[in-house]
């Protein structure tokens, strides 16, 4: 992959600013000493140098080691032949470069340490010192050759003084480079914890919208469902008065029924429209349940036996889901149970809600009926809540469903 493709332009950039000086240096050398040679086989190398910079290897530990050792021969070895270009210690500084784009650190140690070595071995044992300082630093070589008050002779001191220089200068690349590449880096995190924060975001969209679909499905179905069956009862009766000539109180269901009708219009609309009003209409706990209760008992002529005992006021959540639980289970027993004797207990007993329905109707085998959508919507609650839901059930055994509800830690 080219690196103009990349976020490391600015470390190409910088590359090729340290090419053109080093060229650069090359001509005016040239320009300076017109009868010397021309050093032809480091210009080819520099070129080759120079163009190697456009794609850096495959993130494979052998190409990487080629890639970096073809860098070091172009570099070192004209050098070493007499031939190097002019300042070619800024190429040098281009290997540090390119060597923290392609190692991990310990890496990048080894080819600054490398470098060092090679330079010290170049200045202390290869190469004379004014020749090594007219291919390195061409302007200091110039101002000390022309100017006999400086200390040439002390060649040692000039040495020291040079490695301290190229350290100090590898170094500062080193940690430049190194400071760019750790923000290129953590740009690139930044940018991946981004975009999985906005798949996250998706994705809880999207269960939202499930969950809010399946809300309105609940209820829908526990007051829309609950009305229209007390209303087809209501029905039932006022036909059945109407045949035996029993005019007022056949006119007294069908009014009922009427009023049924229109609740559950309300509820559609509202329910649809997202607006629902509150089930429990703003009463508390106690006095919902109780006109619950007192309705279906007008309804199926029954009257429950009703327990309600609680040791703190309920939060608007767990009481909707429990009136809901029991607006269910009330409806199921008016529509199939055909039971006599109706049991409702909701109590607390340290930190846990429990509520019970009990029936003594006809019955079913829950492995053979499959739970309706009412039951469903009762475990969807309780599990909204992290309580548990249980239901028991034989045919001509009645029915019992009971549900827990922690309430430590509910709001």
């Amino acid at each position: 992959m080219l690196r103009l493709h990349t976020s490391a332009n600015l470390l190409l950039y910088l590359e090729w600013i340290l090419l053109a000086i080093a060229t650069s240096s090359a001509l005016t050398l040239v320009f300076i000493q017109p009868s010397g040679p021309l050093p032809l086989l480091a210009l080819i190398c520099a070129v080759i140098f120079g163009w190697m910079g456009l794609k850096l290897p495959a993130p494979q530990l052998f190409q990487q080691l080629l890639y970096t050792f073809a860098m070091f021969a172009l570099i070192w070895v004209p050098n070493l032949l007499g031939e190097s270009i002019p300042a070619f210690l800024l190429l040098v500084v281009i290997i540090v470069i390119r060597s923290c784009q392609i190692f991990d650190l310990p890496g990048r140690l080894l080819v600054v340490g490398s470098n060092l070595c090679l330079f010290i071995l170049n200045l202390f044992f290869l190469t004379p010192l004014s020749e090594l300082l007219v291919r390195a630093f061409p302007g200091i070589a110039i101002a000390m050759l022309s100017n006999a008050q400086l200390p040439y002779d002390n060649k040692l001191i000039i040495k020291i003084n040079l490695v301290i220089y190229f350290g100090l200068m590898v170094l500062f690349v080193f940690l430049l480079v190194n400071a760019l590449l750790s923000e290129r880096k953590s740009r690139e995190k930044l940018s991946l914890a981004l975009k999985q924060l906005r798949q996250y975001a998706l994705l809880i969209e999207d269960q939202a919208t499930l969950q809010e679909r399946n809300r309105i499905a609940r209820e829908i179905h526990d007051s829309v469902g609950h009305t229209l069956t007390a209303q087809s009862i209501q029905l039932d009766s006022g036909l059945l008065l109407l045949r035996a000539a029993q005019f007022e109180q056949a006119d007294s269901f069908l009014k009922t029924a009427k009023q049924l009708c229109t609740q559950a219009l309300q509820d559609v609309r509202q329910s649809v429209s997202m607006l629902r009003a509150d089930p429990l209409k703003g009463l508390c706990s106690e006095v919902a349940i109780g006109n619950l209760i007192q309705e279906f008992q007008q309804t199926t002529a029954i009257a429950p036996s009703f327990t309600f005992n609680l040791a703190q006021i309920l939060p608007i959540e767990v009481s909707t889901a429990v009136y809901r639980i029991l607006q269910e289970a009330l409806t199921n027993i008016t529509r199939h149970s055909q039971a006599s004797e109706v049991t409702i207990q909701v109590v607390t007993c340290e930190q846990i809600l429990y509520v019970l329905v009990k029936d003594n109707g006809i019955g079913f085998d829950p492995e053979v009926n499959l739970p309706g959508f009412g039951l469903q919507g009762m475990q969807e609650r309780i599990n909204t809540l992290e309580g548990q839901l249980n239901l028991v059930s034989q045919p001509g055994a009645g029915c019992l469903i009971t549900a827990q509800i922690p309430l430590k830690g509910v709001s």
